[in-house]
């Protein structure tokens, strides 16, 4: 870990739950903790991320924050018909 901040946190967790972790820990040879913030970390950077972007979004559409989306397709159609042309001019 970058940072040397640490928190104390106790969960509840199934055993069986526990017992993954340990047999995990077992094979790396590393402590239920280390595999642990592994776990999560992951999560982090995969769901939760995608969480914080979610949630990102809908507080930018709260404030109003958006583009009309007939804007953005025509924006999209112009993008599309200029290359169109652009490669016909080199085939040609």
């Amino acid at each position: 870990m970058l940072n040397s901040e640490k928190s104390q946190v106790s969960l509840r967790l199934p055993t069986r739950l526990v017992s993954e972790f340990d047999r995990i820990a077992g094979i790396l040879e590393r402590d239920r903790t280390w595999v642990m913030q592994k776990a999560l970390s992951q999560y982090l950077a995969t769901e939760g991320a995608e969480v914080l972007r979610d949630a990102q979004g809908l507080d930018e559409l709260d404030r109003g924050d958006s583009v009309d989306l007939e804007d953005v397709l025509e924006k999209a159609r112009t993008i599309v018909d200029a290359a169109e042309y652009r490669r016909g001019m080199r085939v040609g």
